[in-house]
């Protein structure tokens, strides 16, 4: 049976997406990129991402999304405005009942490169490795977001 995972990096103006299938053990990635919104924190950009999002979810049709969690931002406004934007997808991906996991960016990395250390450049790297992408993944949001699917088809099933 084949499996869809999505990763989800969010922001507030660009939301990173990665789709990939696991196919008789196999990982192939299917589809990567932003969702972008014009940038204005404002209900308008939320509902936009929302409406993207469920596109996805539509076209795709994941067993599991990942989602990074927040884990610590020196800028108390762009740590609300990403902790809203968070919240919107994560409403989302509970509307169309898809199973989530959460992984911290350490996490990531760890899982991804075998240390929670990684630089963004060794991540996306890995990720073209692992899912055999000959061109470089961009942009950065999209090469996180292959590598939060990539941990969530590696995490135990959440059902």
């Amino acid at each position: 049976m084949n499996r869809i995972f999505l990763g989800i990096d969010p922001g507030t103006t660009r939301i990173g997406y990665g789709v990939i299938e696991e196919r008789a053990g196999t990982l192939h990635p299917l589809a990567w990129g932003i969702i972008g919104t014009p940038g204005k924190d404002s209900q308008a950009d939320k509902q936009s991402a929302a409406r993207q999002l469920a596109d996805l979810l539509a076209t795709w049709k994941p067993h599991a999304a990942g989602v990074e969690r927040l884990f610590f931002m020196n800028n108390k406004r762009s740590a609300m405005s990403v902790s809203e934007m968070r919240g919107v997808l994560m409403l989302a991906l509970a509307t169309h009942q898809i199973p989530v996991h959460e992984f911290t960016p350490l996490q990531v990395k760890q899982r991804v490169c075998g240390h929670g250390g990684a630089k963004k450049a060794q991540v996306e790297q890995m990720v073209r490795l692992i899912l055999r992408i000959q061109e470089r993944i961009t942009p950065d949001d999209a090469a996180d977001a292959l590598a939060i699917a990539l941990c969530c088809a590696t995490a135990q099933d959440p059902r």
